[in-house]
């Protein structure tokens, strides 16, 4: 999977995708260190190890670099940047349950938005699986002779 390129200074307003969550009973915020068990063991559970691994290091950031969508007190979606390497989107994952609702859209603004505020004019999107969803959604576009990317050479996991 490719990496891409975000034009920061020329993304979407995040206030109308919260507000349309909100209508929906979902809430999106910065994830909180005293919620750490919880929001891995949703990573866990839906996505595997190696992502419940990837977000450790949003939490020794300040502000912390994880976002996640709650639904009725439950964790249904996360994204998280400057986990992996520094100025990096993801990962980011939304429950199955939940999937094309709006919430990874609201994630991704979330997350992008704090990495303007962090002083970044351009992000990226490592290793990005819906390349289609984030050309139409921020205007992302492929970095050529981008994979593998950082995630070469990996530990292989049984």
């Amino acid at each position: 999977m490719p990496d891409m390129l975000v034009p920061l200074l020329k993304l979407p307003p995040l206030e109308p995708a919260l507000q349309e969550m909100q209508a929906q009973g979902v809430v999106i915020r910065r994830a909180h260190p005293f919620e750490i068990t919880p929001i891995r063991e949703f990573i866990l559970s839906e996505f595997g190890l190696g992502w419940a691994d990837e977000i450790t290091p949003c939490y020794s950031r300040q502000p912390i670099t994880l976002y996640i969508a709650l639904k009725e007190g439950r964790v249904v979606g996360f994204g998280a940047y400057e986990s992996t390497r520094r100025n990096f989107f993801g990962p980011t994952g939304v429950a199955k349950s939940q999937r094309g609702s709006g919430i990874g859209k609201a994630l991704l603004l979330a997350c992008l938005w704090g990495m303007r505020e962090m002083g970044y004019a351009y992000g990226i999107i490592g290793g990005a699986g819906p390349v289609v969803f984030y050309e139409k959604v921020v205007n992302a576009t492929v970095i050529p002779d981008s994979v593998p990317g950082i995630y070469t050479d990996m530990i292989q996991r049984e």
